[in-house]
């Protein structure tokens, strides 16, 4: 059984690289709700039809008839996230895949989250989905590839993992970390 490559996660490659596509001219930041195990689909229309958007995907290994496989698999099931003028939220929703379009106000709070999500995202290590975001102390990663990521220390069975929130939608990512290199927020 051939491996899948990875589906696109965002459109465009430079989604991350730009400085504030918060800001973008006529276009907003969606939530776009999707029916179950539709996240990709909607996310190969989005990028087919040159749409702004992000889907986080992890990597996952998966044992399939004694074989192990990787496959990549949404981080927020449900969601896909969209950058787009008013017509491009509608060819959204006309692909039959969107059960509800939520509208982001704090653009530019949604856009830090999904950066700092994307930073976890590339550095290749084991995330755990977070459904339930619980208090915490503030915590700041002050050295190595993480560094200026700021979060959450939330107490596990595994032990204490660093949260990245976003808040939109009340999920996040946790990673293991060393305390050594947190540092705690005094905003």
């Amino acid at each position: 059984m051939p491996i899948l490559a990875a589906e696109p996660a965002f459109y465009p490659m430079s989604l991350f690289e730009d400085v504030a596509p918060a800001r973008a001219a006529n276009r907003s930041w969606w939530a776009l709700h999707t029916k179950p195990r539709q996240e990709k689909r909607l996310a190969q229309h989005l990028y087919d039809k040159h749409i702004a958007f992000y889907l986080p995907l992890i990597a996952r290994q998966l044992r399939i008839r004694n074989r192990n496989v990787q496959s990549h698999l949404p981080l927020f099931p449900g969601y896909v996230f969209l950058l787009g003028t008013w017509e491009e939220r509608v060819t959204a929703l006309g692909t039959g895949r969107v059960v509800q379009s939520l509208p982001v106000s704090n653009a530019e709070r949604l856009w830090h989250d999904l950066c700092q999500i994307q930073r976890l995202i590339a550095t290749g290590a084991p995330l755990t989905p977070e459904g339930q975001l619980l208090p915490g102390v503030q915590v700041e990663v002050r050295s190595g590839a993480l560094a200026g990521l700021r979060g959450t220390i939330i107490q596990s069975v595994s032990g204490r993992r660093f949260l990245v929130r976003v808040d939109f939608i009340q999920r996040g990512a946790s990673i293991v970390l060393d305390d050594a290199v947190l540092v705690r927020v005094t905003d």
